[in-house]
């Protein structure tokens, strides 16, 4: 292969790799019925005149399937997390117990589940559209380097790994999606 015209299949795969980061991220906000100390992150507490994420005025803990636990530190900021919660379009009901506001998780119902399910395929081709896009710059490298008299057989070599990198990451896009699609249908 030339030395002076170089594909960074690194960079490619490092950016492959961000959006397979995006869609867990994405995957992790979608609440299934079961509890996770993720689903109360972005809620945001008036707390000494400041907004402060709910995990900076108390510990978040996961004490049942079906039950997240807030056990506040300032007892005077128990109100202000219960009205937090309630504001933050969860849809849960806090039930506040001295310093401990307890969040029990309903159960989804079938329809609910299928319309979860619906846009984890959304996050999952949103993904894919994002590792496909990192592809066809990699493309786009090999034909401009083309131009920079690189040969067809290097051209050929290079296209086939930036192809196979893409494959890897949609194979594990498929996995995720069937992986979060089996959690949220799960009873």
């Amino acid at each position: 292969m030339s030395e002076d015209i170089e594909i960074d299949l690194d960079d490619l795969n490092r950016r492959m790799d961000g959006a397979m980061a995006a869609l867990r991220q994405e995957f992790a906000s979608l609440r299934t019925g079961r509890a996770s100390a993720t689903m109360v992150e972005p809620i945001m507490v008036d707390a000494y005149g400041a907004m402060t994420p709910i995990n900076q005025v108390g510990t978040v803990n996961v004490p049942e399937p079906r039950m997240v636990t807030i056990n506040v530190w300032d007892k005077a900021l128990v109100g202000k997390v219960e009205r937090a919660i309630r504001d933050s379009g969860l849809g849960i009901n806090p039930v506040v117990d001295g310093p401990i506001i307890r969040l029990p998780i309903p159960e989804l119902n079938e329809e609910r589940r299928t319309q979860l399910t619906k846009v984890a395929a959304q996050y999952a081709e949103h993904a894919r559209v994002a590792i496909r896009n990192v592809r066809r710059d990699g493309m786009d490298r090999i034909k401009k380097a083309k131009t920079a008299g690189m040969s067809e057989d290097e051209q050929k070599i290079w296209s086939d790994e930036i192809q196979e990198l893409t494959d890897k990451a949609i194979a594990a896009v498929d996995k995720l999606l069937e992986t979060k699609q089996q959690e949220i249908m799960q009873v």
